[in-house]
């Protein structure tokens, strides 16, 4: 066994050593203001562990291993084939001896394996809250050589190996290792005291099972600033600027008064949503008094009476009643204390109401649907309330002519209705 598990060692040293030559006599140049621009890291790795070990049965009678035996080692080396992926050559080192009120043995164990590696740090896309913590999962085969002092000779046993590694990075060169690994052994002839097993009985299945519970480092291997435990790829200069792009585009496409003019087209981009605008996106209003002449229109139906006719105090007045009719509200998204986009033409109404009228002063009434908890729902309505008073009183309006009313949950509109609910997501004023 010690003629294979030597040459195995050798090797995995050899192409480690290798790998990290061919590393250094390469040389690159970065072009764009990408740091790592096309996304390279490092490959391997030297993993290096001790700790503590536990056999399970099979035992003869009067024979049994203590809670845990302290001498554990294995070293590995590790070659990443992506950030998820890769293989690990390892080999390891057991010793243990009998437990309390057991009678005496000594064994050791020497087992070499090659073991698939997945990074499930990075599966599990653990970059998005932490950069030291990472998880790692393994599982492979291998081969041992038994050894103990109640037999002659040696037992060679087949190993399936499953582990997982938490790693904590000290830095870009080093990380910390806490590896739990079982090691289920098959063809094996021995008990871990060194007495006779019964093959018979045991050929199905695995004979016997050893824990390895252990700490240690891994070095990374490279001229590359990260290794694939801890890369995360950088998006390249040219995916950026096509990002870049894209969200210029869907920018310019914004319309944030709901009126079908793109904002880069619409000469007044916070009309209130509704109302007719001409081709540039602007509210018409031919006889210039302020008033969108689809509301007018509206008040003359309503009221009975002309509508404003935009000198003196009459358009003054028709302000007031659109106010104080709910023809002017500041419009919320659903769980959001501040106004959405489509709503600055509201406020815009308000400020330029009390400012033609000082001695005005209003209600600022919030009110929230009746999706969720009603006493939370009461505090969102405030808060809705709260935010338009600051956006009027950082316009320029006094704030003691402003009193907030929260009024919590309007229910006047069908609860099942997701299009009925955002017209309830709202601030009305009452003039006073």
């Amino acid at each position: 066994m010690k003629k294979i598990v030597l040459p195995l060692l050798l090797l995995g040293l050899t192409t480690a050593g290798l790998q990290a030559q061919e590393m250094q006599q390469t040389t690159s140049t970065e072009t764009s203001t990408n740091t790592n621009p096309n996304n390279e890291f490092n490959k391997w790795s030297i993993d290096i562990n001790g700790g503590l070990n536990r056999a399970t049965r099979p035992f003869a009678e009067g024979y049994s291993f203590p809670k845990f035996s302290l001498f554990h080692a294995d070293l590995g080396f590790r070659y990443m084939f992506n950030t998820k992926f890769g293989l690990k050559l390892a080999g390891g080192y057991d010793r243990f001896e009998e437990g309390d009120n057991s009678l005496p043995y000594e064994a050791s164990i020497i087992n070499v394996n090659l073991q698939g590696y997945a990074n499930l740090g990075r599966i599990m896309d653990f970059q998005t809250w932490t950069q030291r913590i990472n998880l790692l999962g393994h599982l492979g085969v291998g081969v041992s050589q038994f050894t103990g002092d109640r037999f002659e000779g040696e037992d060679y046993l087949g190993n399936f190996l499953i582990g997982l590694t938490a790693q904590y990075k000290i830095s870009s060169r080093v990380g910390l290792n806490l590896d739990f690994t079982m090691i289920n052994n098959f063809r094996q002839n021995k008990t871990w005291d060194g007495s006779e097993i019964n093959r018979d009985a045991n050929a199905d299945g695995f004979n016997s099972t050893l824990y390895n519970a252990s700490i240690g480092l891994s070095i990374y291997l490279g001229k590359y600033e990260e290794h694939a435990d801890w890369f995360v790829p950088e998006k390249s200069d040219e995916l950026l600027e096509i990002e870049n792009r894209l969200g210029e585009l869907e920018t310019m496409m914004n319309d944030s008064d709901k009126d079908g003019v793109p904002d880069y087209l619409d000469a007044e981009p916070n009309t209130i949503a509704g109302v007719n605008v001409d081709s540039k996106g602007r509210t018409i209003d031919k006889n210039g008094n302020g008033i969108p002449d689809e509301l007018e229109s509206v008040l003359e139906n309503n009221r009975g009476t002309d509508a404003a006719a935009g000198t003196g105090g009459g358009g003054s007045t028709d302000l007031a009643d659109l106010i104080n009719g709910g023809y002017v509200n500041v419009y919320f998204d659903f769980n959001q204390d501040q106004p959405n986009a489509q709503s600055v033409s509201g406020i815009n109404f308000l400020i330029k109401y009390l400012k033609e009228n000082p001695t005005v002063s209003s209600d600022v009434i919030g009110y929230a649907d009746e999706i969720g908890n009603t006493e939370y729902n009461k505090a969102l309505s405030t808060r809705r309330a709260q935010n338009v008073k600051q956006i009027l009183v950082d316009s320029g309006i006094d704030a003691g002519r402003l009193n907030i009313v929260g009024n919590g949950e309007d229910t006047s509109v069908n609860k099942g209705s997701s299009y009925a609910r955002k017209v309830v997501r709202r601030v009305t004023f009452m003039l006073k």
